[in-house]
Order: C-alpha cells, then structure tokens, then sequence
C-alpha cells in the first residue's frame, strides 16, 4: 500500500532530522525503522523522538514499553502520531 500523505510528511522529518541519504519517498511505509529496514540506531530514535516532539507536539519516552510496536515502521509510527497529535 502507498504512503499516505501524513506518512510521507513524516518520513520527511525523518530523512531531515537524520540528514539521511534517502529520499522520502524511498522509505517503504511498512518496513522497519530500526534495524535491518531503514537501519536506524537507538541515538536516531531519541533524535527522530524530538524532531517528533518539536513537530508534532507528540511525546515520545525511551521507557515506554511499546516503542518496539511504536517504532516497527514509518505506518505504526505515524498512526501512533496522529492519535495522540496535540
């Protein structure tokens, strides 16, 4: 399925916060971020975390016990945004 146009609004932030050497468009909505997908480390999650918050208004915590869920792709990511987006 195709990348809304939130989700790609998001992993703009994503490839600019990260200065990474992708395009937005490139980022597959369903694959992972973290790991083997987009390859994000643990250091990109807390900087994409506060680009999120500057963003979005979205609080994102490092003790959160769904950041695996969270964080499992740019999909689950950005539907987690949008239903706690102030």
């Amino acid at each position: 399925m195709a990348a809304s146009a939130q989700e790609k609004e998001l992993a703009q932030l994503i490839v600019t916060s990260l200065n990474l050497e992708i395009a937005a468009d490139d980022i597959d909505p369903e694959a992972p971020l973290y790991g083997e997908g987009l390859g994000l480390d643990s250091i990109d999650i807390l900087e994409l975390s506060l680009a999120i918050s500057k963003t979005y208004g979205v609080q994102l915590k490092s003790d959160d016990a769904d950041n695996n869920r969270i964080f499992s792709s740019l999909r689950s990511l950005n539907q987690h945004i949008q239903q706690r987006r102030a």
